[in-house]
């Protein structure tokens, strides 16, 4: 069965857009972008696998969504937004979806397979210049969608934002329809203060149908792989990215993994 016309005009595709093994991005679409017209922030839709906790929504936040095929298999493929790698987690119905604040200007998805091979890109131009890029962000995410990760980050002036105070006094902190589950979490602020910035990732335990637990049992594999990718100047000719990848071994793990000034 081939896929409609109107199916292929959504994204650009990096190549076969009849093929019908292929993902789908259903949301950003292609080409140009006026962000704000219409304000979306009492639109209540989290992220996709649903998260166990619902920590509301935030403005200005786009929604990447879509659909992988064979769900089931669990292939693990990878999410890139504007060049940045996360592990792209699915519902067992195979649909996804994950918020990111998009700047202004050029902005790009794309979807990699298992092999890493580009699968489907979508690329579109936010022509709003008043949606400003962030001058920091931090992104985490890990390749087993049973495990709960979190990320935390302490600023220059001491503040501590985590799953527990996702926002900071001033603007900037977590993505709080992001913050549990399957991932990915993100930090991001338009405005950084000046001085030391600590990043730490903690393996703060698992969750499945029965909720939150801390049977070491339940992890499907012996190490969680965790990619903590650090972006400064976002979408900018200063942009510059940094990316570690963390082990977790064990419940209780607490790694720091940069510290920084900006």
């Amino acid at each position: 069965m081939k896929p409609s016309l109107l199916a292929c005009t959504l994204f650009i595709a990096a190549a076969n857009c009849g093929a019908e093994d292929k993902p789908t991005i259903n949301s950003p679409r292609g080409g140009w972008n006026y962000g704000g017209l219409t304000d979306k922030s009492g639109d209540t839709r989290a992220s996709y696998p649903l998260p166990p906790i619902d920590r509301g929504t935030q403005k200005n936040r786009t929604l990447i969504e879509g659909h992988i095929l064979e769900a089931g298999k669990q292939r693990k493929h990878t999410l890139i937004v504007n060049g940045n790698p996360m592990v792209l987690n699915y519902g067992t119905d195979g649909r996804y979806e994950r918020h990111y604040a998009f700047g202004s200007g050029s902005n790009n998805i794309e979807i990699k397979g298992p092999d890493g091979k580009s699968l489907q890109r979508v690329q579109y131009y936010e022509a709003n210049t008043q949606q400003l890029s962030p001058q920091l962000r931090v992104i985490c995410s890990w390749d087993a969608p049973e495990a709960e990760v979190d990320l935390h980050i302490i600023t220059p002036d001491g503040q501590h934002a985590f799953f527990a105070a996702p926002i900071l006094n001033g603007g900037g902190g977590l993505d709080v329809d992001s913050v549990d589950g399957a991932g990915p979490e993100m930090f991001t602020t338009i405005a950084p203060k000046h001085g030391a910035y600590h990043v730490f990732v903690n393996y703060w335990g698992n969750y499945g149908a029965g909720g939150y637990n801390f049977d070491e049992g339940q992890r499907k594999q012996p190490i969680i792989t965790t990619r903590v990718t650090l972006v400064f100047y976002e979408n900018t000719a200063k942009e510059k990215r940094e990316s570690f990848v963390i082990p977790l071994r064990k419940i209780g793990d607490l790694n720091l993994v940069k510290s920084f000034m900006f």
